[in-house]
């Protein structure tokens, strides 16, 4: 199923022949950019009609009740709830790990500098629900968010026929058990204007979404365009495209497991890349077998086989691991697992990954789910600058800047001299008005 990339003899600069999904961002946010205005501009009559377009629904309120909210936690199954809470509560722990201090720096004798964390104050999350519902998603976003003191935030999700053009109920039962009772039945780029310019949500127009700060959560290349667009308004966590998995494996390494694991990312969506990097064509043969036996059998074997053999897919040949090391840090995958002799040892040479699975016992799914890390990762190689959603993600560092009389005026002719040097005259004279006797 996978293509061969026969990349042993060594290559300067691997990333232009590796397997890569082609998606133009520019395009859609071209494609979009009207919805984005008439949202801005008309609100309400906008969204419902880019609902019942899109999502075949046209709900009178777009706001889910609060009732509905409480009584989709109520309805849950007990395993659901069960594995849910677990989700939470492993999430929590690993992200309450992540929550900065202030801290003040004494610069000289009367002069300091404190960097103070300040949490943004409104969030908005998406939550996708097109080829699959996210009640996970609800956790990833909410989790480090509410670690990092965020005050208000608020969930939207695409409405779904068969919910009587709510969103998923699932969905709905993730944001009871974490507290989130402002959610909207709204998905696509209208949600992301929604939420960016703020819009009334009903007919009279007596209920409103304020706009919010910041934008995050993962989406299909119309929310990731939207994002783009209205960057600047909001901030956004990054612009995801289609999940991916990458898997430096050598002889060791078990092909079922290997081929399980490629799987799990290609069920996403018919653009998710699935790539093994391997010195052993011992292993590659094998995989290839088990894909055979084990992607046919799967619920979603049309989905998954036209990933696997889509272009952004593929099995890499290399010469030995050092070279695998180099070729996984050129892809930078949104997922990387590791499964070599040592695996640790390989997993802290890796630069270049939104999260680091290592061994055989640390698949992806568990990441996905209940690791306690979190999900919502870079992809497209975007993570050789970018890092994963976390507790700083919603934070902001602000310098609170003290000095007294003195310590300003012993610094104060470095301040006139390079206000001079820069031709920011006023610059200096801002320092040396408070000090008539001149600085020296």
């Amino acid at each position: 199923m996978l293509t061969r990339i026969d990349l042993r003899g060594g290559v300067p600069d691997p990333r232009r022949l590796l397997p890569r999904a082609q998606l133009d961002v520019s395009v859609a946010v071209e494609r979009i950019r009207p919805l984005v205005e008439a949202v801005r501009e008309h609100g309400y009559p906008a969204i419902r009609e880019a609902s019942e377009r899109f999502d075949g629904v046209s709900p009178e309120h777009l706001r889910v009740p609060v009732e509905v909210i409480r009584a989709a936690e109520g309805d849950l199954d007990p395993q659901v709830r069960a594995a849910l809470l677990e989700s939470i509560t492993r999430a929590r722990r690993v992200h309450a790990d992540q929550r900065r201090t202030d801290h003040t720096t004494r610069v000289v004798a009367g002069g300091t500098v404190t960097e103070r964390w300040l949490p943004v104050d409104r969030v908005g999350l998406y939550v996708p629900g097109g080829l699959a519902m996210y009640p996970s998603t609800v956790v990833m976003n909410v989790v480090p968010a509410q670690a990092a003191g965020v005050r208000s935030l608020v969930v939207v999700s695409p409405p779904q026929k068969e919910n009587d053009g709510l969103p998923d109920r699932r969905v709905l039962a993730a944001c009871a058990l974490l507290g989130v009772d402002e959610v909207y039945a709204v998905g696509g780029a209208h949600a992301v204007a929604m939420l960016a310019y703020g819009a009334a949500v009903d007919p009279a127009g007596e209920q409103r979404c304020e706009p919010v700060d910041m934008i995050t959560g993962p989406g299909n290349i119309w929310v990731t365009a939207a994002k783009r667009l209205l960057r600047g308004v909001v901030g956004i966590d990054a612009e995801a495209g289609p999940t991916e998995i990458a898997i430096l494996a050598d002889h060791t390494a078990n092909p079922a497991h290997v081929a399980a694991d490629l799987i799990s990312q290609a069920e996403h969506d018919p653009l998710a890349a699935s790539v093994l990097v391997t010195p052993s064509t011992e292993l590659a043969d094998a995989v290839d077998a088990e894909l055979a036996r084990q992607a046919p059998a799967a619920k979603h074997a049309e989905r998954i086989g036209t990933a696997l053999r889509g272009e952004q897919s593929g099995v890499v040949l290399v010469d030995d691991l050092e070279a695998g090391l180099r070729v996984v840090d050129a892809y930078a995958a949104e997922h990387l697992e590791i499964q070599t002799e040592n695996a640790r040892e390989w997993a802290l040479r890796v630069r270049n990954a939104g999260a680091i699975f290592v061994g055989a016992w640390s698949p992806v799914s568990l990441g996905d789910y209940c690791a306690g890390s979190n999900h919502v990762l870079p992809t497209g190689g975007c993570a050789r600058h970018s890092s994963g959603l976390s507790v700083q993600s919603f934070l902001r560092g602000v310098h609170l800047v003290e000095y007294t009389e003195q310590a300003l005026r012993e610094v104060a002719p470095h301040v006139v001299t390079l206000a001079g040097v820069e031709d920011l005259p006023a610059h200096g004279q801002a320092v040396s008005v408070r000090f008539p006797g001149g600085v020296s």
